[in-house]
């Protein structure tokens, strides 16, 4: 009998400059900030969140994504390795697909057009590793 699973509860993604992850990520999606360690935390706090790597945990609808700093400044994300071929979130409608355009365009992220591939469209994009980034619109 197959394991019974029902939602994904968290991604958590490697990369190399968790201060640049962390500009873009805020600013492209403003996600809540579920867990990171204090500024001038005591040993007890830096053990429990000793799992954070130093990186960042953010809470949205869909769950959490995590931000983990321990790859070497030179790597980049390629998606034909074994591994992630690329994360997608979920917006409401076409109208959100366009609005992100915006969002993006202000921030200076380069993106493809908004593609309709029969039933959804979606709007592609990469972060500063150079993972690869999905909006998808029903």
């Amino acid at each position: 009998m197959p394991v019974t699973v029902t939602d994904y509860s968290h991604v958590r993604l490697t990369v190399s400059d968790i201060a640049a992850s962390r500009a873009f990520y805020d600013s492209v999606f403003g996600f809540d900030v579920a867990f990171e360690l204090p500024e001038n935390p005591d040993a007890e706090t830096r053990e429990q969140l000793a799992f954070l790597f130093g990186g960042v945990i953010y809470s949205f609808a869909g769950g959490l994504l995590g931000l983990r700093p321990v790859a070497p400044g030179q790597d980049m994300f390629d998606e034909d390795r074994a591994g992630l071929d690329h994360i997608s979130f979920t917006v409401p409608d076409r109208a959100a697909l366009e609005q992100a355009v915006e969002v993006l365009d202000g921030l200076g992220v380069a993106h493809e057009d908004i593609k309709d591939i029969g039933g959804m469209s979606i709007l592609e994009f990469r972060d500063p590793d150079n993972i690869a980034l999905e909006l998808t619109a029903g």
